[in-house]
């Protein structure tokens, strides 16, 4: 088994990453944890030994690098573990949830904790954040279930546990997970003050036009680069019904604009689109009139959640924004879009919030 900063010192000499004093603090953190479970697995003794071991909270802002460390501690483990989006991750408790009551069991959260319990031993959960008071209120139990199981968990995210779900619905109720978090899990924050992933799209163009091979290979190119070429799977659920993301990797997503606006979406779709990502990628936005207005609608309702939620929008049209829609109704209400359309491409628009990792 390679040493984790063996393997970080080999990324830096090849040029794909700096060395950064905060990233190497947890580094050898995730280097202890990554230690003892392979240790104990060589044993055969698994977790015997590691018993006593916590998990980690890695916090810190946007883009410096909490979700590149994880993968680099996931990759190297020797033993059974899930590297998933915390959202993700959250929605499939909910549905195994759903599928357990539905056979009648006891206790449908137990059921569900002790499958995760039997096929993994490590979770790495990334982007942990508390949204919905569905998660919130099950939340607890769940982690408390899986740590007596003896899964490790080590997880990202923007906030200080202290800060997840604040201000939420009925919050005194979530905050017992709060102190099982802090009591379980080390808390490390990444006080990293470089963000690599702002710096990927410093003084980079983010508007492709005309459609052709070569704002496709722009498009590519910026979505290998800021994803690193990795399709995580990911799908969100909205009013019953299941939104799957083409591609997503750590807070990118990449559509077509008719996997966005062809179908039947409506602002709580794209909301609940926008709400889970950092930059968000479209390629193919044809010329819009009289011939495809109701995709016209839905792509200005799509740019009005864009612009509110002020994330990075990358995308790839058939003309620049004043020529995309010059003929039919709601010509006039296309105005407010070419102008957020042009405003979003500046070189200070949404960089600061490029990732959560």
């Amino acid at each position: 088994m390679k040493k984790l900063t063996d393997l970080y010192e080999k990324m830096i000499s090849e040029g794909s990453l700096e060395d950064d004093r905060g990233q190497r603090v947890i580094l050898e953190e995730l280097e202890n944890v990554d230690y003892a479970i392979s240790k104990s697995k060589a044993k055969s003794l698994f977790f015997k030994k590691a018993d006593n071991l916590k998990g980690l909270y890695i916090w810190g802002g946007v883009g410096c690098g909490k979700s590149m460390l994880m993968d680099l501690f996931v990759k190297n483990l020797l033993v059974s573990n899930r590297r998933v989006h915390f959202h993700a991750f959250m929605q499939e408790i909910h549905t195994s949830l759903h599928e357990a009551r539905g056979l009648g069991k006891k206790d449908p959260l137990a059921v569900v904790a002790n499958k995760v319990i039997k096929n993994f031993k490590v979770l790495a959960l990334d982007e942990m954040q508390i949204k919905d008071i569905t998660d919130a209120m099950i939340v607890g139990r769940l982690f408390t279930l899986l740590l007596d199981g003896g899964v490790k968990i080590v997880t990202t995210s923007n906030r200080i546990p202290s800060d997840l779900y604040k201000d939420g619905l009925n919050r005194q109720l979530f905050l017992p997970f709060i102190d099982l978090i802090e009591k379980q899990l080390n808390i490390l924050n990444l006080a990293s003050k470089i963000d690599y992933r702002k710096n990927k799209l410093r003084g980079a163009p983010v508007y492709f036009s005309p459609l052709g091979s070569e704002s496709k290979n722009n498009l590519d190119n910026l979505w290998i680069d800021l994803s690193g070429n990795e399709n995580q799977d990911f799908h969100l659920i909205v009013n019953k019904r299941k939104i799957k993301f083409p591609f997503y990797s750590n807070g990118v997503a990449k559509f077509t604009f008719f996997e966005l606006c062809g179908e039947n979406r409506g602002p709580a779709d794209f909301l609940a689109i926008v709400d889970n990502v950092r930059v968000l990628i479209v390629e193919n936005i044809p010329q819009l009139g009289r011939s495809n207005f109701n995709e016209a609608k839905r792509f200005i309702t799509l740019i009005d959640t864009v612009y509110e939620a002020g994330i990075v929008f990358i995308c790839s049209a058939a003309a620049q924004p004043e020529y995309l829609y010059l003929d039919g109704e709601g010509v006039f209400e296309f105005e407010r879009t070419v102008s957020r359309l042009n405003e979003m491409q500046s070189d200070s628009w949404g960089r600061s919030l490029v990732l959560s990792d």
